[in-house]
Order: C-alpha cells, then sequence, then structure tokens
C-alpha cells in the first residue's frame, strides 16, 4: 500500500513522492572475489562458538555465606568455593543475633534453592550448615583442619569454572553431591572437566580434597583448599526442624577442650603427690635393720700392712711465699741504708 500525505487544513489525501534511486544503488551488488589467505584471516581473527550448545536445564544455584566473626582463614575458604562453585552466589554477613530460618528469604530473595552458611563461635569453632531451602533437608558439620589455596601452594591447576567430578567412599551422599556439582550448560561453566572433589570418610569424618587431572596419565595432583567435616545433626527442615540422624562419635569443641585441661591437670596432680611422698619419706626415721652374719661369708678380707713407727720429727714444709715476702723486705732495707749513706 502506498504510502500517503494529508494537507494541513483538511485537503484530499495526496500521494508521498518516492525517493529516486541512482543507477549505481540499483545495481546488484557485486560478489567480492575471496582468496585463500583472506579466508585464512577472517578465521583467525573470528571468535570461536561455545563447545556444547546444550540447554541449561538444572536452575540450581548455591548461596555461599556466612555469620559475623569469621577469622581471615575462614573468608578465604569462602572465595576459594565460591571461585570453585561458579553457579554460587554471595550476600552480606548475617548478623548473629538473627535466626538461622531467616537464611530461607534470603535464599528466595537471592533465587537460590540451596545454601553453605558458615557459622562462627567463640572465635575459634567454625560450623557448616548444608542446607535445601526451603523445605529441608539440611546438616550442620564442625570443620576442622582448614588449608586455603593461597596456604597450600600446591603444584595443580585447573580452568576456572569447569565442571567437576564427584568421587566418594562406599557410603554415598547424595546430598552433598547436589550441592557440590556444578550444573551441566550453565552460562558461567566451561565445557570441561579437568579436576575432581574427593569425599572421603575416615575416623568418622569426612576428608575433602581437590584434585586435577592431567591428561596424559590420568594422575591426579592436589589443587586445595581442604578441610575436615565432623557431622553433627541431620534435621528434616531447612535449618531447624525434626532430627533425622545424630552422629554418637561426636564430641563438642567446648568438651575436647576440657578434656585437655583436665589431662594436665591431672598430670600436675600426679607431680605433687609424688612430692610430697618424697617429703615424707625424708622426714620419716631411718630403720636399722640387724646384722646379716651370712652378708660377709663372700667378703675377702684385705691385706695388712706393716704398721711403720717414725722415730724422727719430719722436716718442717718450706713456705715459699713467705720466703720471698722476707727477701724482698730484706733487699728494700739494704736499698733504704745505701741512700741514707749517700745522703750523708
Amino acid at each position: 500500500m502506498a504510502a500517503t500525505k494529508r494537507k494541513r487544513r483538511g485537503g484530499l489525501a495526496v500521494q508521498a513522492k518516492k525517493p529516486k534511486r541512482n543507477e549505481k544503488d540499483a545495481a546488484p551488488p557485486t560478489k567480492r572475489h575471496t582468496t585463500a589467505e583472506e579466508v585464512e584471516e577472517e578465521e583467525r581473527d573470528r571468535i570461536p562458538g561455545p563447545v556444547c550448545k546444550g540447554k541449561w536445564k538444572n536452575k540450581e544455584r548455591i548461596l555461599i555465606f556466612s555469620s559475623r566473626g569469621i577469622n581471615f582463614r575462614t573468608r578465604h575458604l569462602m572465595q576459594d568455593l565460591r571461585m570453585l562453585m561458579p553457579h554460587s552466589k554471595a550476600d552480606t554477613k548475617m548478623d548473629r543475633k538473627d535466626k538461622l530460618f531467616v537464611i530461607n528469604e534470603v535464599c528466595e530473595m537471592k533465587n537460590c534453592n540451596k545454601c553453605i552458611y558458615f557459622e562462627a563461635k567463640k572465635k575459634q569453632d567454625l560450623y557448616m550448615w548444608l542446607s535445601n531451602s526451603p523445605h529441608g533437608p539440611s546438616a550442620k558439620f564442625l570443620v576442622q583442619n582448614i588449608h586455603t589455596l593461597a596456604e597450600l601452594k600446591m603444584t595443580g591447576n585447573c580452568l576456572k569454572g569447569s565442571r567437576p567430578l564427584l568421587s566418594f567412599d562406599p557410603v554415598s551422599l547424595i546430598f552433598l553431591s547436589g550441592i557440590f556439582s556444578t550444573p551441566r550448560y550453565h552460562p558461567k561453566s566451561q565445557p570441561f572437566v579437568d579436576h575432581v572433589f574427593t569425599f572421603t570418610i575416615l575416623d568418622n569424618r569426612i576428608w575433602f580434597r581437590n584434585f586435577q587431572i592431567i591428561e596424559e596419565d590420568a594422575a591426579l595432583v592436589e589443587i586445595g583448599p581442604r578441610f575436615v567435616l565432623n557431622l553433627i545433626k541431620i534435621f528434616q527442615g531447612s535449618f531447624g526442624g525434626p532430627t533425622l540422624y545424630e552422629n554418637p562419635h561426636y564430641q563438642s569443641p567446648n568438651m575436647h577442650r576440657r578434656v585437655i585441661r583436665s589431662i594436665t591437670a591431672a598430670k600436675y596432680r600426679e607431680k605433687q603427690q609424688v612430692k610430697d611422698v618424697q617429703k615424707l619419706r625424708k622426714k620419716e626415721p631411718k630403720t636399722l635393720l640387724p646384722h646379716d652374719p651370712t652378708a660377709d661369708v663372700f667378703v675377702t678380707p684385705a691385706e695388712e700392712k706393716p704398721i711403720e713407727i717414725q722415730w724422727v720429727k719430719p722436716e718442717p714444709k718450706v713456705d715459699l711465699k713467705a720466703r720471698k715476702k722476707r727477701i724482698y723486705k730484706r733487699q728494700r732495707k739494704m736499698k733504704q741504708r745505701m741512700d741514707s749513706g749517700k745522703k750523708k
């Protein structure tokens, strides 16, 4: 339909004039002859597209943050976990007076359905909460033996954002696999698998390690970080609810410190008791045992030396120091006499 142009005073519509086209513009575009060198340059400058063009279906996101009062080691551990998990999000520190149920609302605002929350107590104890928000379940761990990436300085290395393999002991922990696994085709993840997270159960604890997979011989080189998780309880809800499992081998840090103090106090008391017994033994009178006639059976008598009687008085010993003093006094008197004779 041709465009029309109206007049201001209600006149009849006038057909708008089309702009004239030049002959050069009207001519069809000529194809540019490309050489092999130009094709190579274009391929060299072209930005490669994504390796895998799959669809991102698993929309899981994980929130990693902590409470106030953490130390530098915990802060570095959080940064390492955020770097290793590209599907994670961060948030500001939560006040220790707030209840843990508030974290579910924070996860909802951040559009996250899983959470790792570090809770610090007494500036020396660190607890880790792993939770599926908002319905649960959730687990509480005591974190021990923390070593960060900057502290370890291992030789291993991996691509940032790459997806890891998860290795578990015979006891499979599906709860941990859902949190630490990177969703497939995540926008911030790389389509490569070059490292592995290992969760080893030893001494009733979970030992976390991160290893690089070397392509040549599939050997493992540790990257870091490393830490140990001591399970306390598993709850049905998110950050609370009925207790599903309680670790019978768990010992709280307060009880552990109390046992250590009691052991040192017992050692000190034992030493003091030994000293008191020694003092009492010294004060007790010595008991005289009766002479045993059979004690001298195998004693051989010594040879008796002849007694020599000195009929002559021994010469007195010469005192050299006194003799030198007498000689010195005699010489000094002789000098004084000679000096007085010369003056006269």
